[in-house]
């Protein structure tokens, strides 16, 4: 795939494999998501996925460079990406892959329709709550310092900003806004939020 777009993000890929400000070469990327294949969260959700019906084998994942300046994502009816310019710790790539398949799974159980803002605020809603995206010490590596209530305020910040390249601001805060309770309160595959 030398190019491609991530469901509501707009990635695409120019084909390079060189890395660039201090990401990694798309080699030492695919390696890096090898690894993530073997953690037990993405394990959990490649079962879960199988069971779902949507079996996700190791060509679902891939390293590519990425002209937007984004960690990757899920591209439907591809599989997962992950910018291999972007990435710089295998901390970054398990998280990509995790928020991805998440998204991956919600497709797998949904069928959502990309193009609608709601469906697509739900899955990004469910992607940050449930992927760890927003757990108190990325929020406080990212300088947001606010010990109570940061989660719910993390996840909200992270959809409109991910929602409104795509979206009006308004239409994203209106979508979101209609789906938060029932898509935050949703934790598939996860009996609670991890």
């Amino acid at each position: 795939m030398e190019t491609g777009k991530e469901a509501g993000t707009g990635i695409a890929s120019d084909g390079k494999s060189s890395a660039v400000k201090g990401g990694k070469t798309v080699e030492e990327c695919q390696g890096m998501i090898q690894k993530s294949l073997r953690t037990p969260m993405v394990k959990f959700l490649r079962e879960h996925m199988e069971k779902a019906g949507c079996g996700v084998g190791e060509k679902f994942f891939k390293a590519i460079h990425c002209d937007q300046s984004v960690g990757g994502g899920y591209v439907p009816g591809e599989g997962v990406v992950v910018c291999s310019n972007h990435m710089n710790i295998q901390d970054e790539v398990n998280q990509v892959v995790i928020h991805a398949l998440i998204h991956a799974y919600d497709d797998c159980r949904a069928n959502i329709d990309w193009t609608d803002c709601a469906h697509l605020a739900c899955s990004k809603i469910r992607a940050n709550h449930l992927s760890g995206d927003c757990h108190y010490k990325r929020e406080f590596l990212r300088g947001n310092l606010k010990i109570r209530g940061h989660e719910q305020e993390c996840v909200k910040r992270r959809v409109i900003k991910e929602l409104t390249p795509h979206f009006s601001e308004t239409a994203a805060r209106d979508a979101m806004e209609a789906v938060w309770e029932t898509c935050y309160n949703d934790t598939k595959p996860f009996d609670r939020a991890p």
